[in-house]
């Protein structure tokens, strides 16, 4: 009787001794690990991902003929709900696609493996690119790894901040240069389009705005780190603007919604990830392009380098090592780089950039991180559990501001006292 599990693979003497006992004691076989280890790995994406995700695997159980991978995918927002299901049933899959807004939550309930220990051991993350050495890692426990990056961007139309002689996005320029800019294509347009989406609806524009004061958004340990008057500030920011319809206005936004106001061609910029830019083409009736983001300080862009999507294993699995070696594929595989491209985003690996195809859409984002890549700084602390709540929080009562329901003093009091609920349960 001869197991297809040791096909491929160099057995030293004493391990043929120990698997010839286990063999007799056992009847020979009975089951168990004698057989191909099967690993169920879910993730999301679209139905072109599904087709690269399957040759990808196929790449990898031609090198691994001891492991078959069993692959489930769904849309974004279903993949959320089914792995939550999934996770609280007990029967999560043995490797996860993660989003670093969950990370800490699925990490703090004991669901992910802590893949510190196979580091080395199965698992390479040597050739991560700068700045994502401890991306996935929380209290010195590795439970992720990224598979692809993005930074924040200001996406804009050119040629219509050209035709009406607004100032042009340069590195170091500054939030009064924006607005100025904003303000003279809504003028130049009468409004079809406006100069840009109110950019306070985005709890990411308030990050950038705070680490370029030299603050962050979170604590370490998982606390805010501003206080109401700043929010009440950010959002009181454009106040002008959206009473003078400078920018688009709260109903126009949320009509267009799934759609952004950028790609329903009623705003000429708005803030985004940079790997947003294909949405952006296919949408938008003109050219966009990426631009730097405004600053407070020329000398902090508030940028960073972002997992757009990282790998995870869960802490129930009873094939750790085999899940590590399907993550180490999948981040570090030079064939998988050249397959996907930027299919996943810019990869997170040196390997998979210099072997992925990028053109286009690709590559211009990929040039766009190199050419900011200067300016990127250290990771922020990972965000807590709570983050997808707190952030549809945060867009629910920047609409209701939007709206002129709430003064931006109600609605900073009503975030806090939802965040203080959220975070402390």
């Amino acid at each position: 009787m001869r197991s297809t599990r040791f096909l491929g693979r160099r057995w030293t003497a004493p391990t043929v001794l120990l698997l010839a006992t286990a063999l007799v004691a056992t009847g020979c076989g009975g089951g168990g690990e004698d057989g191909p280890v099967e690993l169920r790995y879910s993730w999301w994406g679209n139905a072109d991902r599904a087709e690269l995700m399957r040759e990808a695997i196929d790449l990898f159980e031609a090198e691994h003929p001891d492991i078959t991978i069993t692959p489930t995918f769904s849309e974004y927002n279903a993949y959320w709900e089914k792995l939550s299901t999934e996770a609280a049933g007990g029967g999560m899959a043995d490797v996860a696609q993660m989003d670093i807004s969950y990370l800490r939550e699925y990490a703090d309930r004991g669901l992910l493996l802590d893949l510190s220990e196979l580091e080395g051991n199965g698992l390479d993350t040597g050739d991560l690119v700068d700045g994502f050495e401890q991306a996935g890692v929380i209290d010195d426990a590795r439970y992720a790894v990224p598979v692809a990056a993005n930074t924040f961007a200001l996406f804009y139309v050119p040629e219509l901040f050209e035709a009406a002689g607004a100032p042009a996005p340069e590195p170091g320029w500054s939030w009064d240069d924006y607005h100025e800019a904003i303000a003279a294509v809504t003028e130049h347009t009468g409004g079809e389009p406006y100069g840009g989406a109110d950019y306070t609806g985005l709890i990411w524009a308030l990050e950038l705005q705070l680490r370029q004061e030299g603050g962050e958004l979170f604590t370490e340990d998982g606390r805010l780190a501003f206080d109401e008057p700043r929010l009440a500030e950010f959002w009181n920011e454009t106040a002008g603007f959206r009473e003078d319809e400078i920018v688009v206005p709260a109903a126009q936004y949320v009509q267009a919604q799934p759609v952004s106001p950028l790609g329903a061609n009623i705003g000429a910029s708005e803030f985004n990830w940079d790997n947003f830019l294909a949405r952006y083409e296919g949408e938008a009736d003109a050219e966009v392009a990426l631009a730097p983001v405004p600053t407070s300080d020329p000398e902090r862009s508030g940028q960073y380098l972002r997992p757009s999507m990282m790998l995870a294993a869960s802490s129930q699995t009873e094939h750790p090592e085999q899940a590590a070696e399907l993550i180490d594929f999948l981040i570090n595989s030079p064939e998988v780089g050249e397959l996907f491209g930027g299919n996943r985003g810019i990869p997170a690996t040196n390997v998979q950039r210099e072997s992925a195809r990028l053109d286009g859409v690709d590559r211009a984002i990929a040039d766009y991180e190199e050419e900011r890549a200067a300016d990127l700084r250290e990771l922020p602390p990972v965000p807590p559990a709570g983050m997808g709540s707190l952030e549809a929080e945060f867009i629910r009562l920047s609409e209701e501001v939007g709206y002129g329901r709430l003064t931006p003093q109600d609605a900073a009091g009503e975030f806090f006292a939802f965040a203080d609920r959220t975070l402390s349960s």
